[in-house]
């Protein structure tokens, strides 16, 4: 399946073609593995692409050769939570999974973002969405 770059898929996000509760949209718009009812994806996909949307003018990724998918997370001590991983269209290769708040007891709602520049060996931030949005708008 070829892959919608960020930036396409931000203009399609805008245009309003994710704002549909069918399952089949929200596969569509990015939805690769979930726990919650099928009929939370539209809300959670606004939120996701919103949050996408105010870190896509980073340097630290190209919105013209990356691309978007989301996940929903159970973790085994905690609430559900959902992350959004953004990978290179060509290799596939995952280059940041960003988790605006984490759903982990142990994390205490902080967010993370995991890459590519670390091998994915830890977290290269923690803290909270402002801080992380801070971190991929700083050179």
């Amino acid at each position: 399946m070829k892959q919608r770059n960020i930036t396409k898929w931000i203009a399609d996000f805008k245009a309003g073609k994710f704002d549909n509760r069918r399952r089949e949209i929200q596969i569509k718009a990015g939805w690769y593995d979930w726990f919650c009812a099928d009929t939370s994806l539209r809300n959670k996909t606004k939120n996701l692409g919103k949050k996408l949307i105010r870190i896509a003018e980073s340097k630290k990724f190209d919105n013209e050769t990356a691309y978007v998918f989301f996940k929903n997370n159970c973790p085994m001590n905690g609430k559900l939570y959902d992350d959004f991983r953004i990978c290179d269209i060509k290799t596939g290769k995952l280059l940041f999974t960003i988790i605006p708040r984490s759903g982990h007891v142990r994390h205490n709602g902080q967010g993370h973002v995991w890459g590519h520049e670390n091998d994915f060996d830890g977290p290269i931030i923690t803290g909270t969405w402002k801080e992380i949005v801070a971190w991929f708008l700083t050179d």
